[in-house]
């Protein structure tokens, strides 16, 4: 059974970091591009950043470009998203997404198993 665990959302002040993981138990980690989506109250989900099976190739939201990085450790099967300069926009629920493809989609339907999601929440 697929699971994806995130953690490491919580409550920051505006301007502040957090760093989000996702462990997947997927037997070929590496054969999977990997998501964060985010969806905010009354809002729809929206990508936020993707990252290629073997890492080297990223992509981000207007919104967060500058600001976010994500990265992946194939020996740990884990995906990081790593937040900075945080804003009260950034509030949302923050979900890891695996696809069995190579490249990192915008889409959230190209996403084949998603994660419970972790809060992050940003005061001003």
């Amino acid at each position: 059974q697929v699971q994806l665990v995130e953690s490491g959302g919580g409550l920051v002040q505006a301007g502040g970091s957090l760093r989000l993981s996702c462990a997947a138990s997927l037997r070929t980690f590496s054969g999977y591009a990997m998501g964060w989506f985010r969806q905010a109250p009354g809002k729809e989900r929206e990508f936020v950043a993707g990252v290629s099976w073997s890492g080297g190739n990223t992509g981000y939201a207007d919104s967060v470009k500058g600001r976010f990085a994500i990265s992946r450790d194939n020996t740990k099967n884990t995906v990081y998203l790593q937040m900075g300069s945080l804003k009260p926009e950034d509030t949302a629920i923050y979900y890891c997404a695996a696809g069995r493809f190579t490249y990192w989609g915008t889409s959230s339907q190209a996403y084949n198993y998603w994660g419970q999601g972790t809060q992050v929440t940003v005061s001003s």
